[in-house]
């Protein structure tokens, strides 16, 4: 019930903080909710979290119905972020390569450093977890997104305030961070000097990240415009050298002085409809359906949920489009679903797939192959449920 209360408070509009969970500064005392799952090219479930100063990683060969033993991927134990919004990733490249990545709490508040390890024999043997960016400064480099491009080149984009204590040190005002990457064309050995996308982003709202139809890797998130509107961004990754450009691509003008750990959905069809999930709560939370247009407004835009959902996920297979968020109640949490048959025009109505009784993570969609299904972590245990019949 504690974590009852808690969420329903944090979905009041005037529950919205500044920064966000410091409980995550020190090591796990066991397996927490901040998850991260994917399916690999043979149909292996893989699940990745953090318990007692190690990124684990599990499969599973019966779609989640028992999880193999934990395999730590870094060795030494060391402080590791590990909330729904901030919690270790993992990837797959072209030749069953497995890319792990993950922020690391520093000594200061709100600072941190993005780790990556790999493994090329299919999880039996990992790399010494390396630092991703060359900076080394004692700030914050969080936050992290991961995902492999069309060529299997590796990139990592994060949240970074470098230029908010450049700024602060000449007395200049700076709102937010701003958002950096890196890329590796040599498998993750190593990775090119870090590159600004843009100044001015959320503070700790997770960056939601997809591949385009081309191969490359695009990112969509939170972003600060004029007096502190928190409206969301969109921009191409180029893992080549060429420049890149972020451009606006939410208009829902709320206008807020702190981050509301709320970051959005991506995925990015074959046909390249660049389908969207975003939260904001000016008059009260809801979550938004749209086919990003940047720098205009969102086509199809509409309302998926209000009051009590949180942390949305969508994902888009052909004309199918699905959407699937928490939604807190009396009784605990339920975990929703919306679907589309006719590319996001319209969706059925919402219904509930899955309930928990105590704290839950972040929803994740997945697909294998032709299937769907949603990545749920809760006190209970980790789930997989199908969204269609086999």
């Amino acid at each position: 019930m504690r974590h009852l209360i808690l969420a329903l408070l944090f979905l009041l509009p005037l529950a919205v903080i500044a920064h966000d969970d410091m409980a995550a500064m020190h090591m796990a005392k066991g397996p927490q909710l901040g998850a991260s799952a994917a399916f690999d090219t043979h149909g292996r479930l893989w699940l990745a979290d953090a318990a007692d100063g190690h990124v684990r990683l599990r499969h599973s060969d019966d779609l989640g119905k028992t999880l193999s033993t934990p395999i730590d991927v870094n060795a030494q134990a060391e402080p590791i972020y590990d909330s729904a919004e901030n919690r270790p990733k993992i990837a797959f490249g072209p030749h069953d390569e497995l890319y792990v990545s993950w922020s690391q709490p520093r000594a200061k508040p709100y600072t941190g450093f993005v780790r990556f390890v790999r493994s090329l024999d299919g999880g039996a043997h990992f790399s010494a977890p390396i630092t991703v960016h060359h900076d080394r400064a004692e700030i914050t480099h969080r936050f992290d997104a991961l995902a492999v491009d069309g060529r299997g080149r590796v990139v990592i984009a994060w949240i970074d305030k470098r230029d908010l204590e450049a700024a602060h040190a000449h007395g200049k005002r700076y709102l937010g961070a701003a958002v950096y990457y890196s890329w590796s064309d040599d498998e993750g050995r190593t990775f090119v000097p870090e590159r600004k996308l843009i100044d001015q982003s959320c503070e700790c709202c997770r960056i939601a990240i997809a591949r385009t139809p081309q191969g490359d890797v695009a990112v969509f998130f939170r972003s600060i415009f004029g007096d502190n509107i928190r409206d969301h961004a969109y921009a191409v990754l180029p893992a080549d050298g060429q420049p890149s450009h972020a451009e606006r691509a939410t208009f829902n003008q709320w206008q807020i002085a702190a981050c509301p750990e709320h970051g959005p959905g991506l995925a990015i069809g074959t046909d390249g409809t660049r389908h969207a999930v975003w939260y904001e709560s000016e008059d009260k939370p809801t979550i938004w359906y749209g086919q990003l247009d940047p720098g205009q407004p969102p086509q199809h835009a509409q309302v998926v949920a209000n009051a009590g959902a949180s942390h949305a996920d969508v994902a888009v297979h052909g004309k199918t489009v699905w959407i699937t968020w928490n939604r807190v109640n009396a009784n605990g949490y339920a975990l929703m679903l919306q679907r589309s048959l006719d590319n996001g025009t319209h969706f059925d109505a919402a219904r509930e797939i899955a309930q928990s009784v105590d704290a839950v993570g972040s929803p994740q969609l997945l697909q294998n192959q032709d299937r769907a299904f949603v990545a749920w972590n809760t006190v209970d245990g980790f789930r997989l449920i199908p969204l269609d019949a086999p």
